[in-house]
């Protein structure tokens, strides 16, 4: 008998499913059986958890965003227990350790940070509406917005330009050296690159005034 489980979890479990399905053969093997099949549940219990595939795809994509920034997060606290880090300096310091965080998951798991790519182009060449490739984008977006922002005032620096916009920035960039490394898996080139992109941002904010 299939063991019941509370229906958040159940989601959990199917999107888990759905991106094991969508490493290994693309998001064109993402089908209801298929992931039935590899959750070990009957067709119905998928339909009843998600609508259509789209549903599935969008609920995939925010589980790839949200456990990229759930390292990040992790990486932040850590860097904010350290002694020096006020000012414009220890704003770098924590977006490099936001970034270098994150890294290490990209590493160990390639194909789901190829997937997560994929689910943007499945979005754009389909053009559905919700388009799956906004809401991962959005979602991108918030988590960016909410992380910067918290490194501003742990370091008691002020951004010069709207949060948004260097959010979206800096997403850009990470996107561009993440592909990259992706085609040459050159580590060594990326550790540096980081760095560099941490500089970058760091630059768009200075020392708040003292009251």
């Amino acid at each position: 008998m299939l063991h019941r489980l509370p229906a958040n979890e159940r989601r959990a479990q199917l999107v888990e499913s759905a991106i094991s399905v969508a490493e290994e053969g693309g998001i064109g093997a993402v089908t209801v059986r298929a992931v039935a099949e590899n959750a070990g549940v009957s067709l119905g219990v998928v339909h009843y958890c998600f609508e259509n595939k789209d549903a599935l795809l969008a609920a995939m994509a925010e589980a790839i965003v949200l456990q990229i920034s759930e390292s990040m997060h992790q990486a932040f606290a850590e860097a904010a227990q350290a002694g020096d880090i006020d000012g414009v300096r220890g704003l770098r310091m924590l977006v490099h350790s936001g970034l270098s965080a994150m890294w290490p998951m990209t590493e160990k798991a390639p194909k789901r940070q190829m997937l997560a790519y994929e689910l943007t182009s499945y979005s754009l060449r389909e053009e559905r509406e919700p388009s799956v490739g906004a809401e991962q984008y959005r979602i991108m977006d918030q988590e960016a917005i909410l992380f910067l922002d918290e490194c501003a005032k742990r370091t008691h620096t002020v951004w010069l330009e709207p949060l948004p916009a260097i959010a979206r920035f800096s997403l850009a960039l990470l996107n561009g050296l993440t592909l990259r490394w992706l085609v040459d898996h050159s580590s060594e080139a990326l550790i540096a690159q980081i760095d560099d992109l941490a500089g970058i941002v760091a630059s768009k904010a200075i020392d708040a005034p003292r009251t």
